[in-house]
């Protein structure tokens, strides 16, 4: 069966080589390399983790009916299953799959501007909002119900895979994206005689949402969506919740999620302290 590939790159120098030796290669099976016009069985992001996530926002209109590579141009990320010198494994991968992927989910982000008009997206990793200058107020509501008035920086809602970004540096938890959650994390709340937030991170599941209710000046604010940014947008509310859309990876070869948690953040000598040789990971699968 005839597979598509559409191909999606950054623009460094080396990104852009390796995505003409690509297509060389791929021209010399019977895959058929697309445009954004057409449906593609894959989308193959050459670049970071930062291409990753462009290639989802550009093409997740295909969300539902494509399946993700990352190639990395420099060391491997968190989205990336190969490196620029396995192009040949890559192509053999999509000639010889069957449809095996896995799976991870998306955040729904439904934003209520001043106007009372709307503004939907959906987010891989995560959503923020935040403050310029000053205190950020934003009452935050768990479905229908009030929960706390929120004084800081400002608030970051995150996905699973999510979860190991924005939401780990500001110390939330790391969650498995097995498990149908969102996290909402605070950025320096302000805690004291007068104000009191739960100063903690909430992990909701997905028959319930996040509403926060922005009730400071609408020009302080900046809006995030994984690596997209808005300043000044005039939204006054936004709900959050997990998407019925769900983000798929081609699993020919693909990295236990542990094992990325492990690379990214702490580094393969760990097995040595278990008295097992540097780069077994065996007790983590």
């Amino acid at each position: 069966m005839e597979k598509n590939v559409l191909i999606y790159s950054n623009n460094n120098p080396q990104s852009l080589k390796l995505k003409e030796e690509l297509i060389t290669k791929i021209k010399a099976t019977d895959i058929r390399i697309v445009d954004e016009n057409e449906a593609p069985d894959f989308i193959i992001s050459i670049g970071g983790d930062g291409t990753l996530l462009s290639a989802f926002h550009e093409f997740k209109h295909y969300v539902n009916s494509t399946r993700f590579i990352g190639i990395h141009t420099g060391h491997l990320g968190f989205y990336a299953d190969w490196q620029n010198f396995e192009l040949d494994e890559v192509i053999e991968g999509i000639r010889q799959s069957k449809g095996e992927s896995v799976s991870y989910p998306l955040l729904k982000v439904e934003m209520t501007l001043t106007d009372n008009s709307t503004k939907n997206d959906l987010a891989l990793n995560e959503f923020s909002v935040r403050s310029f200058k000053g205190t950020m107020v934003c009452e935050v509501y768990i479905k229908e119900h009030f929960f706390e008035t929120f004084r800081g920086d400002g608030i970051c809602i995150s996905t699973p895979t999510g979860s190991t970004g924005l939401n780990k540096a500001l110390g939330g938890a790391v969650i498995h994206p097995r498990l149908d959650a969102i996290q909402l994390t605070e950025m320096a709340s302000v805690n004291n005689r007068v104000y009191r937030t739960l100063s903690s991170s909430m992990i909701i599941p997905r028959d319930e949402w996040f509403v926060l209710h922005l009730t400071d000046e609408e020009d302080d604010r900046s809006i995030s969506i994984d690596n997209m940014s808005f300043n000044h947008m005039p939204v006054k509310m936004i709900r959050l919740q997990l998407a019925a859309e769900r983000i798929r990876f081609a699993s020919f070869r693909h990295m236990h999620f542990w094992d990325r948690v492990e690379n990214s953040f702490i580094g393969r000598k760990q097995g040595r302290l278990q008295g097992q040789p540097s780069g077994s990971m065996n007790y983590l699968k």
